[in-house]
Order: C-alpha cells, then sequence, then structure tokens
C-alpha cells in the first residue's frame, strides 16, 4: 500500500490527473508542435526533463527561499534548464530544433512546469518531486504523441517522416487530408481526446 501511494504522483498524471486533458495546461504547445511525430516526441522528451530536474532543484531549496521571491527563483532555475536542453538538441538533432524553434525556449512560460514546482515541489521532498515531475511530463506527452501521431498519419501520410500509407492507395484515389496538418485541427483532435477520456472516467464529468 505504501509503496503504491508513493508511486500516485507518477502514475495519476498519466490518467486521472493529465495535465493536458483534465486540468487543460500545456494546450499552446499541444497544439503549436504535433503536425509532425519527431518533434512532438523531442518536445516530450525536452518538457520531462526540465520538469522533473526543477522539481528536484526547487524541491531541495524549498526551505531556503524567501517567499517573497520563490516565483523569480523557480523561473531562473527552469530558464537555465531550457538553455542547458536547448543547446544539447542543437547539438544532437539540429534539424528538430529548427523545427520546434521558439517552443524550446517557451518551455520556460510552461504553465505546467510553472505549476508543478509552485504546488508540489515547494511542499514535498526530492524524490516525490522528482516522480511528480516525471508524472506530468508524461502525461503531457502522451497527449503531445496521440495528437501527432492522427495529425501526421491523416495529413501526410507519414510517420517520423516515412510512408506508411501504401502507394496503391493513391493511385485508387486515396488523398491525405491537408486539413490535419492546420493548427484548428489540432484543438480539435485534443477535444476528441477530452471527449473520449471523460465519457471513460464518469468522476470527472461535471
Amino acid at each position: 500500500m505504501n509503496v503504491n501511494k508513493s508511486l500516485l504522483p507518477l502514475i495519476n498524471p498519466l490518467s486521472k490527473d493529465n495535465p493536458v486533458i483534465v486540468q487543460v495546461l500545456g494546450i499552446c504547445s499541444a497544439l503549436a508542435v504535433t503536425a509532425k511525430l519527431e518533434p512532438a516526441l523531442v518536445m516530450t522528451i525536452s518538457v520531462t526533463a526540465v520538469l522533473a530536474l526543477a522539481n528536484v532543484i526547487i524541491s531541495l531549496l524549498r526551505n531556503t527561499i524567501p517567499t517573497s521571491i520563490r516565483i523569480i527563483v523557480q523561473l531562473v532555475v527552469v530558464a537555465a534548464l531550457v538553455v542547458i536542453v536547448d543547446q544539447v538538441l542543437k547539438a544532437w538533432n539540429y534539424e528538430v530544433s529548427k523545427a520546434l524553434s521558439v517552443f524550446i525556449g517557451l518551455i520556460i512560460t510552461n504553465c505546467i512546469i510553472m505549476g508543478r514546482l509552485e504546488a508540489f515541489a515547494m511542499s514535498n521532498r526530492p524524490w516525490a518531486s522528482f516522480l511528480d515531475g516525471i508524472g506530468n511530463g508524461l502525461g503531457y506527452g502522451i497527449i503531445l504523441v496521440i495528437v501527432a501521431f492522427f495529425r501526421e498519419l491523416l495529413g501526410s501520410g507519414t510517420l517520423f517522416g516515412c510512408q506508411v500509407i501504401p502507394q496503391w492507395c493513391y493511385d485508387h484515389g486515396y488523398q491525405n487530408n491537408g486539413m490535419m496538418i492546420l493548427p484548428p485541427m489540432a484543438l480539435i483532435t485534443v477535444a476528441c481526446i477530452i471527449w473520449v477520456h471523460r465519457s471513460r472516467n464518469k468522476d470527472l464529468q461535471e
């Protein structure tokens, strides 16, 4: 029982308390970087890494941070981690870094990260904060990957840039749905995920 309870910060954000479809946080990047699967996956890894590390650092410092400047300290920690992630990404995969453009830098203002630092890391120990960061990062990432999967598959006929819809489908009249790669379809796809999720979780219905 104790083990299961200790894992709740990791498990709950994956479904019951998902930051995107339950708390409706981080929607902007969910709409902006999901036209293709690769940028969505890289954004997931980046946000998860920043959130987990920031949670741990703020948790370690929580008793020494003056209340009046806690938001400033949180921003400085997140900004430093984002700069590191951005530089690593540029060295590792420059093309994806270019595709993500300003959105890596905007991780600093991601409301999921600031929300978890304020609501969880400031009042919990490092290990629990680390699990909370991983859980919320993955919960955010699951939605990004699902949205990107359908948008790239139906909009471009590819996954990770590789064609997966057979050529004979196109020869027989199949056409990619160009609307799927437009930003409004990201919002509609997220809305469909929210509808399915809430229909299966009656306790979330108002």
